[in-house]
């Protein structure tokens, strides 16, 4: 059965027509089922308003999804509000995974080297109980708590299995990245999605 998938992406690579083709490939499928998803994602011109109204977009597009795909291209790593989506989707506990998409030809007919992993740059450290954890970002070089979700970055997990009490992970350490190109997402991506 087809996913209700919230995309995040960099507005650059819908210009250049990479962001397009992973949201758009469904068309040329038999149906949505076999597509494996449904486009719940906002476009980031849309996001132009207060943070606190980009915010409220952002948690009102993540209703209703059970995933999170994040579409990676040069500079997605870098976007703040890319990043609200992830923390947004991990706090919501959605499935996640990231898709290269620069293997994918541009409006340019080009492709680029493929972009940094943007999970790399988030992380989560789970108090010894399992009940509390404490989100964090890479601001230059160094780790600092990730606030931007709401006053604290700690907050209530509603418990994790005790293999993560007390522990550190990247979000890089949780969730699949894939190619588009490489991996043939045309035909693959509703089981990524399905597995994620």
């Amino acid at each position: 059965m087809a996913k209700r998938v919230f995309f995040s992406f960099h507005y650059q690579d819908v210009i250049d027509f990479r962001a397009n083709v992973v949201r758009n490939h469904w068309v040329t499928k038999e149906s949505r089922d076999i597509a494996g998803f449904f486009d719940a994602s906002l476009w980031e011109s849309a996001k132009k308003d207060s943070p606190l109204s980009v915010k409220r977009l952002i948690n009102s597009g993540l209703e209703r999804t059970s995933t999170t795909c994040v579409l990676i291209g040069t500079n997605t790593w870098a976007r703040p509000w890319v990043r609200y989506e992830i923390v947004a989707s991990f706090r919501r506990e959605n499935r996640m995974l990231g898709v290269h998409i620069n293997s994918i030809a541009g409006k340019d007919q080009r492709t680029k080297a493929l972009g940094v992993n943007p999970f790399e740059y988030l992380g989560v450290r789970f108090f010894n109980s399992g009940l509390t954890a404490t989100l964090y970002e890479v601001v230059g070089s160094k780790w600092i708590e990730y606030t931007e979700y709401g006053p604290s970055a700690t907050y209530q997990t509603g418990g994790v299995g005790c293999e993560h009490c007390g522990k550190f992970y990247k979000f890089s350490d949780l969730y699949n990245i894939f190619d588009w190109g490489r991996g043939d997402g045309y035909n693959n991506f509703a089981s990524w999605v399905e597995n994620a």
